[in-house]
């Protein structure tokens, strides 16, 4: 029996079941990654993503597929991880406003949301790269539209995308050299293939045609759809004394306020939503605004003194759902009587208890100004955290490789600093474009500095000078970054050959930038090939930063070495504490 059509219902169970099949399959993904090293994340950054989007879609059960896509794309976009996962969030951000308003979708209208996906998902990248998820997407949403025009059966036109997108993947490598070197099929486009299994699979069962189709990406099939529920992120700043540093009166915009703005529920014309003007409207008496405008959802959130003057000023856009009002005072007062009071407000973000409140023994009235910068890092390791918050760095995200922070971390991180204008050092490609979403999302000044390493980071913050303008900072910043040339050295997870390099599992590798320059058995080998390989370019400084696994000894040895061999060169060795990677280098 064909499906001419399919609701929320039926979008919800395929998305339930995508999901499944992905975590499944999430270290097959990551083991697709093409560097063999120990990290290599794309599943677990997809995973992780797809989970916070299937979390927001239980939490809004709804018949239409139009609010369930919605609810799957809010999810997306808020827990978006790494480059896979941004544009993961972007394909069905674009699905998501293609179907907007519907109750249910035939093959025409869900090979257009496919294809609109794609579209949106190529405009957030800025530079595209083919033989990527980026193509595996677009070729099957391609055939999509035009197996749509012979078929109404939604179940017949998800298979065909299903094997489109899994013969796009096994071309990826004709695409991409270094996949045909290494003789891997890109990860992304993988990670996809799994999520649009798990929706013909769903389809199927919704058919009563378990049997129907042929599965060529092989994924076993699940026993019961569990979706993890993931920890709250974890954030690293400086401890806050609310007993010593604050005084509950001076709290000014007291009302903490959050809700939503349906406009799609008004019952009758709504006014032009002018987003500008909105957010000018909500700061003429209240702090901390959060504009996020998704198709008819408009999420607020606002600190102000009169929240019945903030409601007002919403009706004429919507309908008010999901209101939450606290009285940050009321919270405050209670925390100092908190037997734990430091423990109790670590669970306060910085602009919660810091924006326009006064230091303790400062006349009532005066509050704290805005600092005119500040900076957020993200580091893996407490020795190169602990360097970046000994260099001017206000806020540290815990991550790298193994753990990329997600968008709606770099949104709490950003709401959370009292400063006129943010910088963001992802230091690390795969984190780039989650900051730069997140940036997007808020409303605060915020510039992303491209850094790709952790010694890109560390040189851009020492190039930092804070009674300097945003720009010439930024341009500093960014021309620091550049001149660093960065070195890594870690263990192989597996046999491969990658530009000439044979590579043995358990081998230690150099890798100098993006590109495996040595493999050595022998960890101080490995190091001294890689530091000789990174000064063929020249060099005054060089600067260990030694992981948690590096032997005392071993780090001794290197330095003899080195002095040995490069006795004008000048050494900085310093405890990195990072983990997997047992020195990282930074030459200058």
């Amino acid at each position: 029996m064909s499906k001419r059509f399919i609701n929320g219902s039926d979008f919800t169970a395929m998305a339930l079941l995508g999901a499944d099949y992905l975590q499944r399959n999430a270290e097959h993904v990551n083991a697709l990654n093409v560097f063999p090293v120990p990290d290599g994340d794309t599943g677990t950054n997809m995973n992780l993503t797809m989970s916070s989007g299937v979390r927001e879609l239980r939490s809004k059960p709804s018949s239409s597929i139009g609010k369930t896509t919605e609810a799957l794309s809010k999810g997306l976009l808020m827990g978006a991880r790494g480059n896979s996962g941004v544009i993961l969030s972007q394909l069905f951000r674009g699905f998501s406003r293609s179907l907007a308003g519907l109750e249910e979708a035939g093959t025409v209208q869900i090979a257009a949301a496919l294809q609109y996906g794609v579209d949106l998902a190529y405009k957030a990248v800025v530079k595209p790269v083919e033989g990527t998820i980026l193509t595996v997407a677009k070729e099957a949403a391609k055939h999509a539209v035009q197996f749509a025009r012979r078929t109404n059966d939604v179940a017949e036109l998800m298979h065909e995308v299903h094997q489109k997108a899994y013969e796009a993947l096994q071309r990826t490598p004709d695409l991409l050299p270094v996949l045909k070197q290494v003789g891997v099929v890109d990860s992304g486009g993988q990670g996809l293939v799994f999520i649009y299994e798990g929706f013909v699979r769903s389809l199927a069962e919704i058919d009563g045609q378990h049997d129907t189709y042929s599965m060529p990406s092989e994924a076993a099939p699940p026993e019961e759809v569990a979706v993890p529920i993931l920890a709250p992120p974890v954030r690293r700043q400086e401890p806050i004394s609310a007993q010593a540093r604050l005084a509950t009166e001076a709290i000014e915009f007291l009302y903490d306020m959050e809700f939503f703005i349906n406009r799609k529920l008004r019952g009758q014309a709504g006014a032009f939503f002018d987003e500008s003007a909105y957010k000018r409207a909500l700061g003429k008496d209240g702090d901390s605004i959060l504009v996020i405008t998704e198709d008819d959802i408009i999420k607020v959130h606002v600190h102000s003194r009169k929240p019945g003057d903030v409601l007002n000023l919403s009706l004429p856009y919507g309908e008010l759902t999901d209101i939450h009002i606290l009285n940050m005072r009321e919270q405050h007062r209670d925390l100092l009587a908190h037997e734990e009071e430091e423990s109790a407000l670590a669970d306060y973000s910085a602009a919660e208890l810091l924006a326009g409140q006064a230091v303790q023994g400062v006349p009532p009235g005066q509050v704290f100004e805005w600092a005119p910068f500040g900076i957020i890092a993200v580091a893996l390791g407490e020795g190169i955290t602990d360097i970046f918050l000994e260099n001017e760095v206000d806020t540290v995200l815990s991550g790298g490789q193994t753990m990329n922070p997600s968008t709606e971390d770099f949104v709490k991180a950003i709401e959370a600093l009292s400063a006129e204008h943010i910088y963001i050092l992802p230091n690390n490609g795969n984190i780039i474009l989650a900051a730069e979403q997140a940036a997007e999302l808020s409303e605060r000044n915020v510039t992303i500095i491209p850094t790709r390493t952790v010694p890109q980071g560390l040189a851009a913050v020492l190039a930092f000078k804070e009674d300097e303008t945003a720009e010439r900072n930024s341009a500093w910043m960014k021309n620091a970054a550049e001149q660093v040339l960065s070195g890594q050295v870690t263990k192989a997870v597996r046999d491969t050959t990658i530009e000439g390099v044979d590579i043995r599992e358990g081998d230690y590798i150099g890798i100098k930038e993006k590109t495996i320059v040595v493999s050595k058995a022998n960890l101080l080998e490995a190091c001294e090939s890689l530091i000789a390989n990174m000064l063929d370019s020249g060099g005054d400084l060089l600067t260990i930063l030694s992981g948690e696994e590096a032997e005392a000894t071993e780090t001794a040895s290197l330095c003899e070495w080195i002095g040995e061999q490069y006795p004008d060169l000048e050494l900085e060795v310093q405890k990195g504490g990072q983990p997997l990677y047992p020195y990282v280098f930074a030459l200058e």
